[in-house]
């Protein structure tokens, strides 16, 4: 195999030779990729590629049987996911799930970390850091919802927000804790095409101002205008890599992939 385009730079996340294997299925095996820093990169594949299975390793959800995992030059494979968060590595799930009977703006502030209130007597201890710690999260909360055009909805309960806007108030709620890398798990799927629009303009300002992005996609135009970089799966294993213009033109890419979508 030639050299990944990613070895010309330092990754900020990358996952080396790993495995994961559930009883008698191998659903990702051998997989090797590098993210750069302040990259966007597509992560692509027919549906049981294994893409969903490497997102959950990445994030902690789920430990490689092999191989090794690096998040900024430290080795992360047996680190859970809440101490991936604290490193700056956060994950969007193909179907949101905020609490829907809270409003907008306090599944906003549930992603806040290192909370001074959430330390025991810090009511008590701390009153003053305590409110300002709370005052500075519900700033940075109407800051994000202004972001993602979900001003007009923060008192509402979570329940009412459509599909599309459940995936931008997730995407929000990710970047209250400021992250250096996002791992995005088909931020469009089923969406309309405005708010598609407008997901696809704050995932790329999000990029701009320097967070790498990981993004599994099965829309390819969306894609070909987000990531120079693409990374393709098939069957637990690399297919390909490389600019997306090329490596989603090649024969194999083509049959084990586009070729099913279409």
């Amino acid at each position: 195999m030639p050299p990944s385009i990613a070895d010309s730079f330092a990754p900020i996340l990358s996952a080396t030779a790993i495995t994961k294997r559930f009883a008698g299925l191998v659903a990702v095996d051998g997989m090797s990729l590098a993210l750069g820093r302040g990259e966007m990169l597509g992560l692509v594949g027919p549906n049981g590629a294994g893409k969903t299975t490497l997102f959950n390793l990445l994030a902690g959800s789920l430990t490689p049987d092999a191989g090794a995992i690096h998040l900024a030059g430290a080795e992360v494979s047996r680190e859970g996911a809440s101490r991936r968060i604290a490193r700056g590595l956060g994950r969007t799930f193909q179907i949101p799930r905020p609490f829907p009977a809270m409003s907008v703006m306090d599944n906003m502030l549930v992603g806040a970390q290192g909370q001074t209130g959430e330390r025991l007597g810090a009511g008590l201890f701390a009153p003053l850091r305590t409110r300002r710690d709370e005052r500075a999260a519900r700033e940075q909360a109407a800051a994000l919802l202004a972001f993602v055009s979900l001003t007009h909805l923060a008192n509402e309960p979570a329940r009412v927000l459509s599909g599309g806007q459940r995936k931008l108030l997730e995407l929000a709620r990710l970047l209250m804790a400021d992250p250096t890398v996002l791992l995005l798990d088909e931020p469009a799927a089923g969406v309309n095409p405005a708010l598609m629009d407008t997901i696809a303009a704050r995932i790329a300002d999000i990029n701009a101002n320097g967070v790498s992005v990981l993004l599994i996609e099965h829309n390819i135009e969306l894609i070909r205008a987000l990531c120079p970089r693409v990374v393709v799966m098939a069957s637990g294993r690399l297919l390909a890599e490389g600019p997306a213009e090329a490596v989603l033109a090649q024969p194999d890419v083509v049959a084990a992939y586009l070729g099913e979508a279409v």
